[in-house]
């Protein structure tokens, strides 16, 4: 008898997952790592140099740099150095980035800063040149401190970062700023890389 409920039992845990696993494909999602709805003859990509239409100068570079080191990470896709060995081309136009400031003290000091990234983005068999994927108007937003105010030092964004509190006691507000912004600025092309990256494997 008990041996009929084991039976039972695992029978119906194995049609609940048969189940999980078609619900899952049909809304889209897929295991990490995979690359479901990326042809298959794909396997090596060139990320072109981005092209700047922003007033941002040198984001472009960054950008670029970004992607292509997120792709050497991922390992899903062989990143190559010359557009005739690859099967595949990533090229892309940065629009704009813009900051503008979203809170502030009573001081009327800046805390917080929105910086908003807009470019398009396409991907493009190169033989026969023919499009496989292309993203307009592709938006990131992210949130950084402005002034010495709006650190926080016990913040894991901050911990990860280059300053610590010793530092941030002993530089200006001005110093404070730009350093924070520099390194923010890393972590949204970081973040962008990452973005974009997942994008691009599930097609979307």
């Amino acid at each position: 008898m008990e041996k009929k409920i084991r039976l039972v039992a695992q029978r119906m845990a194995f049609a609940i997952c048969r189940l999980l696993l078609l619900f899952l494909a049909g809304c889209g999602y897929q295991l990490s790592g995979q690359s479901s709805f990326l042809p298959k003859d794909i396997h090596t990509i060139y990320v072109e140099p981005f092209i700047n239409r922003s007033r941002d100068v040198g984001i472009e570079k960054e950008l670029t740099t970004a992607l292509r080191g997120e792709f050497y990470r991922r390992g899903q896709l062989r990143v190559v150095e010359q557009s005739e060995q690859a099967d595949a081309i990533l090229s892309g136009v940065v629009r704009s980035l813009d900051s503008s400031v979203v809170s502030v003290n009573r001081k009327d000091e800046a805390l917080q800063y929105e910086s908003v990234m807009t470019l398009d983005v396409t991907l493009r068999r190169r033989e026969p040149n023919e499009i496989i994927w292309r993203g307009q108007g592709t938006r990131l937003t992210g949130l950084h401190s402005g002034s010495r105010a709006a650190v926080v030092t016990t913040s894991s964004e901050f911990k990860t970062g280059t300053l610590n509190a010793a530092d941030v006691r002993q530089m200006t507000d001005i110093q404070l700023t730009q350093t924070q912004n520099t390194e923010f600025r890393d972590q949204l092309m970081e973040r962008f890389a990452r973005e974009l990256h997942q994008r691009l494997m599930e097609m979307f």
